[in-house]
């Protein structure tokens, strides 16, 4: 017995190894059904599919499969992240491979799916899925400055995904603690009591509970609680002339501090500078500096009653340097000296206007432009709508220094300096055209008679104070775009009741524009008058509400040019000093007055002070505004014409840029050689410009430019004044096309004006400048009207003698209050 016993064991145990441990096995699964109990060490192959990273959604299903090879047992195991059959955290899986996404997004958010053979366990395949979430968060306020003890509510937004839960950390403490703060499940963020070091930044996070790799921060700034005292809390300045400020925190005597006007360190020539300086005590102080103009502001749209520039106050800043969250300011008004009461005899230059000058709760007023003489005697000259009330004056009403507007609407607060003698009536002009011009015969001993304005002296005092003078007497002399060598814009100057003494260029001549008029003091019926030959100078900051009826002079020879009488948000209109004196001539005799002053000529010196405007006149030119498919659209019809160009004598390149006449439009870049003959060369092609720019620094590669070498070129050519010359002959080419054209161009919605200016894009030649109503829809311009480039300007309607309610804009060229707010 124990013989047969043993025999059977060893078959047995024969059989095991075979089955076990050997490379074959016999079958113990029928039909489909996989052998699962054969086991090798032979390598069996596994590939997997999907064999690459896959993302799943959450809750979502992924079906695996795998092609086994190698052994007869295919028969796999499914791991997820190591744990068979997987877990609610990294998903589950299936014993047929059916991956389920878990309910949150693990982190990592990615889980490693594994196959392994049972037939031979040390055999496995290995795949990634990412679990999404689709969520997304963010927070609001992104940033936020706290005092201790205080509260801020912060709001999470989650999207992509219903569960819109988050948990909320403080400096990367769930909840946050009592040394950062603490915040609840609703995001209200409490700062501790106190603070140890201050500023103190942290961090407000929100993670997303169904996915916690989504998280937004916001910053958080902490601060103790500190005051900045600055005095005087407002001031009113006088231009040119200084303010001190004193900064102060109770609780840091060495407290230091840094300085800016309207947001600007140190401010700038337009709002004032400032600098900060420290007494013998340590105390801080901010030394203002007034600009030589009073501030302005332009004010876009086709309203009437509230377009144009009006001047406006500045805010002077002191900012904590040991915590910049706490800074004080002061509001400063920056006036100008021509709006005070005069001393008698009164320059010119200076706030007035007709005794009789109010309506519908306001008060109006201009500028006492300039004296004049005729016949023996002396006149104020100013603007029609100025002295006679836009057609409401009569002969003998009272001029008054200063204008009601700046004499708390009452007469008996100014001085009589004159009574209106001759003016135009603007709603039915003479023959020879509507001139705004009128005269007031001086009162004896009221008027300078030496003729002096305000500022506009030759010299100025040891303080750097601009001194008063005269303009250079006699008939003046005709606006033109440039000097006399062609190259420099015209300067001129002008002083002026709103914004004082300013400086800047003529840029544009020969204007024919239409210009609103109100009839009356901030009431009255409008009516439009269309005025030509008139002169323009670019910017809103050269005139404001209350400078009509300014002369403009000169800057070099302090000849009158013009009367200014009209403006909008981006220039100032002024009428010829021949036409005005020609509208003012004698009824009876014929004789023209002519201005009373020096009798030689001499420089405006205010203009040359630091501070001081001085626009570049028909160069300023607006941003380029110039769409990417305009300048592809460019960029081919250059490449079509790229042989014909090139072949002009003188031609190195071409490229595509903005073109400056047309600041909306895209131009072909032309670079020639120094000396070429531009008006040889097209002005446009295809309906595009053409901009013509002279070579500059380092020579530009030849054929076509790349955008690079194009923006570099342009960049150059902008920090090189021009040395192209503009001829006379070719401003009356350009004036005779536009007397031709003008009828049409003004015929046209939304073109309010056309004149001749110097083109930007070909500085030799001159263009027709067409003014259009910015904001409203106006008809397509073409490049070349009659052989000769067009110039486009945007602007706020052309207005004059306007005057306002409650508060809002006067005219540009008048100036009106409420009554009941008048407190100087």
């Amino acid at each position: 017995m124990a013989r047969a016993f043993l025999s059977v064991f060893a078959a047995v145990a024969i059989f095991w190894v075979s089955g076990c441990g050997g490379g074959s096995c016999t079958p113990t699964g029928t039909g489909s059904t996989p052998d699962t109990t054969c086991t090798t060490t032979t390598t069996v192959t596994i590939i997997l599919h999907p064999s690459a990273a896959t993302s799943v959604a959450l809750g979502g299903t992924l079906q695996f499969t795998a092609d086994v090879s190698g052994y007869s047992n295919i028969a796999l195991s499914w791991e997820v992240n190591g744990v068979e059959g997987g877990d609610s955290t990294v998903g589950t899986i299936s014993t047929s491979g059916l991956y389920t996404a878990p309910a949150t997004v693990p982190n990592p958010a990615t889980v490693t799916v594994t196959a392994i053979s049972q037939a031979n366990t040390s055999n496995e395949a290995n795949v990634s899925v990412v679990i999404v979430s689709g969520a997304a968060v963010s927070v609001a306020p992104p940033a936020a400055d706290l005092l201790p003890g205080k509260q801020q509510q912060f709001t999470a937004t989650v999207t992509g995904n219903s569960n819109t839960n988050v948990t909320w950390l403080v400096a990367g403490v769930a909840g946050g603690n009592s040394v950062v703060g603490t915040i609840t499940a609703q995001g209200l963020y409490s700062a501790p009591a106190s603070l140890g070091t201050a500023p103190q930044s942290l961090t407000v996070a929100a993670t997303t509970v169904v996915d916690a790799t989504k998280t937004a921060v916001a910053s958080l700034t902490l601060h103790n609680n500190i005051s900045v005292g600055l005095s005087p809390g407002s001031a009113t300045v006088k231009t040119f002339a200084q303010q001190q400020f004193v900064a102060s925190v109770a609780s840091d005597t060495g407290a230091t501090f840094s300085w800016n006007v309207n947001g600007v360190p140190g401010g700038n020539a337009t709002y004032g500078t400032i600098g900060d300086s420290v007494d013998g005590s340590g105390i801080h102080h901010g030394i203002y500096t007034a600009p030589s103009h009073v501030p302005t502001t332009a004010v876009s749209g086709t309203n009437l009653a509230t377009g144009g520039t009006r001047t406006t106050p500045v805010t002077v800043t002191a900012v904590y340097q040991a915590d910049t969250y706490f800074s004080a300011s002061a509001v400063t008004t920056v006036t100008s000296p021509n709006q005070a009461v005069q001393s008698l005899p009164t320059p010119l230059g200076v706030s007035g206007g007709n005794a009789n000058d109010t309506g519908a709760g306001t008060c109006c007023g201009g500028t006492l432009g300039s004296l004049v003489s005729r016949g023996g005697q002396h006149y104020i000259l100013s603007n029609s709508h100025v002295l006679a009330r836009t057609g409401l004056g009569t002969v003998g009403d009272s001029i008054i220094q200063p204008g009601l507007f700046d004499a708390s609407c009452s007469a008996a607060a100014a001085n009589t300096v004159g009574t209106l003698s001759q003016f135009v009536d603007l709603e039915a002009p003479p023959a020879s055209g509507p001139v705004d011009a009128a005269l007031a015969l001086v009162s004896a001993g009221k008027v300078d008679a030496s003729g002096t304005i305000l500022q506009l002296g030759a010299s100025t005092t040891s303080e750097g104070q601009p001194t008063d003078g005269a303009p250079h007497a006699g008939s003046g002399v005709p606006p033109t775009l440039y000097g006399p060598d062609g190259v420099t814009p015209l300067r001129v100057a002008k002083s002026g009741r709103a914004t004082g003494l300013t400086c800047s260029a003529i840029s544009a001549i020969n204007v024919t524009a239409s210009v609103t008029f109100q009839r009356g003091c901030g009431t009255g019926p409008q009516f439009q008058q269309t005025y030509s030959d008139l002169v323009v100078v670019e910017g809103g900051s050269f005139s404001a509400q209350g400078d009509s009826g300014a002369l403009i002079v000169t800057q070099d020879s302090a000849d009158p040019v013009a009367l200014l009488f009209a403006s909008s948000d981006a220039a100032s209109l002024g009428a010829p000093v021949s036409e005005v004196l020609g509208a003012l001539a004698d009824p009876g005799t014929g004789e023209t007055p002519i201005f009373v002053g020096s009798s030689s000529a001499h420089g405006v010196a205010a203009c040359s002070l630091p501070g001081a405007q001085s626009l570049a006149g028909a160069s300023a030119n607006p941003v380029s505004s110039v769409s990417a498919d305009d300048l592809e659209l460019a960029a081919r019809i250059r490449d079509q014409n790229a042989s014909v160009l090139l072949a002009y004598p003188g031609v190195v390149s071409l490229g595509v840029g903005a073109s400056l006449d047309s600041p909306a439009e895209p131009a072909l870049l032309v670079i020639v050689n120094p000396g070429t003959r531009a008006s040889a060369l097209p002005k446009q092609v295809g309906g595009v410009r053409l901009r013509i720019l002279e070579q500059a620094g380092s020579l530009p590669p030849a054929g076509i430019l790349s955008v690079s070498d194009s923006q570099r070129i342009m960049m150059a050519q902008a920090e090189i004044p021009s040395t192209q010359v503009l001829t006379a002959a070719e401003v009356a080419r350009a004036s005779a096309a536009k007397t031709d054209a003008v009828a049409g161009l003004l015929q046209l919605s939304g073109i309010q004006g056309v004149g001749v200016t110097a083109s930007a894009d070909s500085p030799a030649e001159a263009a027709l400048l067409v003014y259009v109503v910015r904001g409203s829809t106006h008809a397509a311009i073409p490049p070349v009207v009659n052989g000769v480039r067009t110039a486009i300007r945007a602007s706020s309607l052309f207005r004059s003698g306007f005057g306002s309610a409650a508060g809002t804009a006067c005219a540009a060229s008048r100036r009106a209050q409420p009554q009941a707010q008048e407190k100087r």
